[in-house]
């Protein structure tokens, strides 16, 4: 821990699928299937795993022992799908529009992204989003400039919707989990733990309210707020997040994450193959080596 490379995740890091315990196995995997355009990609017993060409986005664990977690606790704020096309964006924004339009939250441009809200069945918040290029991104002082502006989500399909994509032409095309956003109780205890220790940089911060952070110059991979949590303690077995996962370049880059992780304290399962750890709201974190 003496060079501040090792005190950073790779910059190659990126975000793998986000597991989501369920109340309802078979409506919860309509809805990512049917309205969110993910395809299944497997299917066994109590857990059906989505994605696209071939990359796991989502993954449903039937829980059904389990009941909603309480208003205010920690968890899950939203799980945010990255599209590489604005034409799949919109297949994604029209399918939502045609099968659940009661779902759809909002939308926003972010000047980074177009981005696209909605909420699931069982309450599991939902970004659906396109990301403009980095050399259009514009950084002050190392903080990324974001915005919340509104985005017109007919004027936008009418701009970027072609009739194949309609029609499922794009159904095919690669998606991914492009960021993470959590609710936590305090945002210094959340920059302590993934900033300091699992070594995540710092891209912007809006007061005690929230912080993004990210691998490699992103504009994030993870967001922890306290908009509808503060003060949240942590979290008792619930229906929601299950699980982050994190996907880490090589065995080199995971083997100095468990080492840093246990240098600030922070108790690892580690496999040899995979680190598994719990922030201190016990939202669980699986990190392992990219396909």
């Amino acid at each position: 821990m003496n060079t501040s490379a090792l005190d950073r995740l790779a910059p190659t890091t990126a975000m793998g699928a986000v597991t989501l315990l369920v109340g309802d196995l078979d409506g919860m995997t309509r809805y990512y299937r049917d309205v969110v355009t993910l395809t299944v990609l497997d299917a066994a017993g109590d857990t059906v795993t989505l994605g696209r060409a071939g990359r796991p986005i989502v993954v449903l664990r039937h829980e059904p022992s389990l009941r909603h977690a309480p208003a205010g606790a920690a968890g899950l704020f939203h799980t945010a799908i990255l599209f590489e096309s604005q034409t799949a964006l919109a297949a994604a924004l029209f399918s939502l529009a045609q099968h659940s339009p009661q779902s759809f939250a909002g939308s926003a441009d972010h000047l980074v992204s177009q981005a696209f809200y909605a909420t699931d069945p069982e309450g599991n918040g939902i970004e659906l989003y396109w990301d403009r290029e980095r050399t259009e991104w514009s950084w002050t002082h190392g903080q990324v400039e974001m915005d919340t502006l509104y985005l017109d989500p007919n004027a936008f399909l009418r701009e970027h919707l072609t009739d194949a994509a309609a029609q499922g032409a794009s159904a095919d095309d690669a998606a991914s989990v492009g960021h993470v956003h959590l609710s936590v109780g305090d945002v210094r205890t959340a920059r302590a733990f993934y900033v300091d220790a699992l070594g995540f940089d710092v891209t912007a911060e809006l007061g005690g309210s929230a912080l993004f952070v990210s691998a490699g110059g992103y504009h994030h991979h993870m967001a922890m707020n306290v908009w509808n949590s503060r003060g949240a303690g942590p979290r008792m077995p619930a229906l929601g997040l299950g699980r982050v996962d994190l996907a880490l370049p090589d065995q080199d880059a995971l083997g100095e994450l468990g080492e840093r992780l246990s240098h600030h304290g922070v108790q690892v399962a580690d496999d040899g193959r995979t680190v598994s750890f719990t922030d201190p709201w016990r939202n669980t974190l699986h990190a392992g080596v990219a396909l």
